[in-house]
């Protein structure tokens, strides 16, 4: 280093050089860094302004009707399929003439049905997996760095 420093000029010509390399490196290769980081601030902008568009949300009697209405799949479904076991065992020959009406209904119309069952179902399961609480280190009140023994030795000793 002592070659170096001498014909280039000194510790902080070589770190005015090191950075002039970067700056020549990142015309030719973009920082994967920067990258990341420019999309992290463009999807947290985006993330703020929805947010702000349901901050307060004014609901209305037709707002409130509509997520009673949308509550009402799922247990209506789970509340058919029992009840159809027990239809089946009060009037077997009446449970069976309507399965033979179902024989009937057309293939295309039941993967029809089994779309939007699937979509449906689909979208709750990801908005309950968008919404979920994130476990952290950092939630029980200290840092990560005051729960690493072997950190708070390292830092000591330097």
């Amino acid at each position: 280093m002592g070659i170096i420093s001498k014909v280039i000029g000194g510790p902080a010509a070589v770190g005015a050089l090191g950075e002039a390399a970067k700056g020549v490196a990142e015309i030719f290769v973009p920082s994967a860094t920067r990258r990341m980081e420019l999309s992290a601030e463009a999807q947290m902008a985006a993330l703020r302004q929805l947010g702000e568009e349901y901050q307060h949300p004014a609901l209305s009697w037709f707002d409130r009707m509509i997520n009673g209405l949308n509550r009402m799949p799922r247990p209506l479904l789970a509340f058919g399929t029992l009840g159809l076991f027990v239809y089946a065992m009060v009037d077997p020959e009446a449970f069976a003439h309507r399965m033979i009406g179902l024989n009937a209904v057309p293939e295309p119309l039941w993967w029809l049905l089994g779309a939007i069952v699937a979509f449906y179902f689909g979208a709750r399961e990801t908005w309950y997996f968008r919404n979920r609480g994130v476990v952290s280190p950092y939630a029980a009140g200290g840092t990560a760095a005051e729960e690493n023994a072997a950190l708070q030795d390292w830092r000591a000793a330097g």
